[in-house]
């Protein structure tokens, strides 16, 4: 018996070593992920921007999200919050009250994502999940500002109920990708990758270099589908594991790389790419530690010449903290039966959503404690199909001349030709998710607060000549198969003037 539950649980024994890497990794992408959205504080966070709070509540909210950030429709208030988030962020990357840390960056970041869910992409998603598991994950018990005084664990395998969470989402991640990829272009045609490659607006240079080779596209589509749909099996098999798991990072780091370097998917790669660390086997950090220990000698030697400040809050944490055995299983027990609770709940989420009928399995009134913690989630990544509609915008500006601008392209004479690359149009990939919501129908409701937005902006420049009429125009390609391409036909988005001057007071 003993020996069955070693095998049952050696799948799921991580080393504490690779979930401090998984934490320090996950707080530097908090920290990237904070400078990227900071250039845009007013535009995608403020009243003044594309999504003031009323259009926020009337058209994006369920009614159980809340965020700090929609306390204020203030840059400044962004600001500030911007700042607090770095601050903890920085406290989990240090791991430094690791937990209050790692607490405060998840209840941060669902604020952030909530103020503004049209710029939201699925990495987003991981980065919330992989916060939220941590907090249950041990990952400051090494190489952390908490472990500075503390010797160093008599074991670095760790196994217990969200170390299971963990990588059943890892997994779930890669097998709901894969099952909500049902069109023939992934399953049989082949030619999923090879309409990915058509999108300008996504296509980046190396891209450009593979996409005149169809038959290296199909194979690339077949691997792509097999990858996502059976690498996550080998998570789960109890022989040989660390040999499994270096193939599962391996080969996971490969992938998003290729996707980072032939299509434009901001920080998503490294979200992913970071969720993996978790995984790496004890031989990994035993290879490395010789070659770092003098490094890390240093480091400890600095360590300990700094004083052991402990906050009052601590000192009185640890002063109620219970010391008997007993109290401290029960809280092992309770915490293991949050975890299995929650983790059942995901588990049902992403069978609902993989279902042929979403809703089927998880109705809308069970769907509240997902959207109240934020543990909602959808892998639908160029899913069932790869979106077809392509092109570019013109921002056209008439001046009170009569003189037609594109404000997209600084101001220059217009023109409707295609640029030399689309997705430089694009200041990041926040902005290009924004534009791809907003082509949608259903999301019309989005078109003027841009309209408005995109006129402000432009009048505050005193060099820019006024304007009294601005069209967002979409110029519209749809991709066809085997190369064709289709005379670009223009789509009139949006139309908006400046507001009228008030009139003198008599």
């Amino acid at each position: 018996m003993h020996q069955l539950w070693a095998a049952v649980r050696q799948p799921f024994t991580l080393d504490l070593r690779a979930l401090a890497l998984l934490r320090i990794g996950t707080a530097a992408i908090i920290l990237l992920d904070l400078a990227i959205r900071s250039t845009d504080l007013e535009a995608h966070y403020a009243n003044m921007g594309v999504l003031p709070l009323t259009a926020m509540l009337d058209h994006t909210w369920t009614p159980y999200q809340f965020s700090l950030h929609a306390t204020s429709g203030l840059w400044q208030v962004q600001a500030v919050l911007f700042g607090v988030a770095a601050l903890v962020a920085g406290a989990l990357l240090l791991g430094y009250h690791t937990r209050l840390a790692t607490l405060a960056s998840w209840v941060l970041l669902v604020s952030l994502q909530n103020r503004n869910p049209m710029i939201g992409q699925g990495g987003d998603d991981l980065l919330r999940m992989l916060l939220f598991w941590g907090f249950f994950l041990p990952w400051g018990r090494v190489w952390s500002w908490d472990a500075r005084q503390a010797p160093p664990p008599a074991r670095y395998d760790y196994a217990s109920a969200a170390t299971v969470a963990y990588i059943v989402q890892l997994a779930l991640l890669y097998w709901c990708t894969a099952l909500l990829k049902s069109g023939a272009e992934w399953t049989q045609e082949g030619t999923a990758l090879y309409y990915a490659f058509s999108l300008d607006q996504l296509l980046l240079p190396f891209g450009r270099l593979l996409y005149p080779h169809p038959d290296l596209l199909r194979f690339l589509t077949f691997a792509t589908w097999y990858t996502e749909l059976l690498l996550p099996i080998a998570l789960f098999i109890p022989v040989g594991v660390r040999w499994w798991r270096l193939l599962v990072v391996f080969v996971l780091f490969g992938f998003h790389i290729g996707i980072s370097l032939t299509l434009f998917v901001g920080i998503f790669f490294l979200i992913n790419m970071v969720s993996v660390l978790g995984l790496l086997p004890p031989m990994v950090f035993d290879w490395l530690t010789p070659r770092l220990a003098p490094h890390a000698e240093r480091a400890r030697h600095w360590r300990t010449r700094l004083p052991r400040w402990q906050s009052p809050w601590q000192l009185r944490l640890e002063r109620t903290r219970p010391a008997a055995p007993g109290h401290r299983e029960l809280w092992r027990a309770v915490r293991d039966a949050l975890v299995v609770s929650v983790l059942f709940y995901v588990c049902w989420w992403n069978l609902d959503d993989v279902g042929r009928k979403p809703g089927r399995w998880m109705s809308d009134s069970t769907r509240w404690f997902g959207y109240l913690f934020r543990i909602d989630q959808h892998w639908g990544m160029f899913a069932p199909t790869v979106f077809k509609d392509d092109g570019w915008y013109v921002l056209e500006g008439t001046t009170k001349t009569g003189q037609v601008l594109d404000l997209n392209r600084g101001g220059a004479p217009i023109s409707y030709t295609k640029p030399a690359s689309v997705v430089s149009l694009f200041k990041n990939d926040r902005w290009r998710k924004y534009s791809e919501n907003y082509l949608f129908v259903n999301n019309n409701w989005m078109r003027p607060y841009y309209c408005n937005y995109l006129l402000r902006i432009w009048h505050e420049n005193p060099k820019h000549p006024p304007l009294r009429h601005l069209s967002i125009v979409y110029m519209k390609e749809v991709s066809q198969p085997n190369y064709q391409v289709p005379p670009a036909t223009r789509e009139v988005l949006c139309d908006c003037e400046p507001p009228a001057p008030l009139a003198p007071s008599p």
